[in-house]
């Protein structure tokens, strides 16, 4: 768009404008240049009417208290029980392990599943620890378990290579 200008009534004359504002009012008019329009706004439809009102969520329940059980006191420590072997088909047979200074003594193997507490050793003095056993006719393995530490049994006759890197001790029982 393109507007000209003219001399409004009451003006300045020349005579009384400075050189340099005439010299400006004799070129050509002035053509003043509109800023760029702002886009129309985009017209939407109106928006969808719900045909059902909102409905209010329910309020979840408050949690149910934590039942606390009965706290059960660890059973008392029972007596070392004897391996469970079948007495009418077993052998005897009696170890003994010399350990001055030893304060406990146990033997475990294959024919009581490891367990050094099922088959405790008694003393007789002077470092002499002996056990009795009733195993069934066969060949096990075994180790001595004193004051917590596995040991082979320095008399037996045969020795094995063990999964840990150290030997078991092996027991033939022959049938009764």
């Amino acid at each position: 768009m393109t507007k000209t200008t003219k001399k409004l009534k009451g003006a300045a004359s020349p005579a009384t404008v400075p050189a340099k504002i005439q010299a400006v009012n004799h070129a050509e008019p002035v053509k003043t240049v509109s800023a760029p329009k702002a886009p129309e706004p985009v017209k939407t439809a109106p928006a969808a009417k719900l045909t059902e009102p909102v409905k209010a969520i329910p309020a979840a329940k408050p949690p149910e208290p934590v039942k606390t059980l009965p706290v059960a006191k660890a059973p008392e420590p029972k007596a070392p029980e004897p391996a469970k072997i079948n007495l009418s088909k077993a052998s005897r047979v009696s170890l003994e392990l010399i350990k001055p200074g030893a304060k406990q003594v146990y033997v475990a193997g294959t024919f009581n599943e490891w367990k050094p507490e099922r088959t405790p050793l008694v003393t007789r003095g002077d470092g002499r620890w002996v056990g009795d056993l009733a195993i069934k006719p066969g060949r096990y393995e075994y180790l001595f378990v004193v004051d917590g530490q596995w040991v082979p049994d320095p008399n037996a006759k045969e020795s094995v290579q063990n999964p840990f890197g150290g030997l078991n001790s092996v027991l033939v029982a022959a049938a009764a």
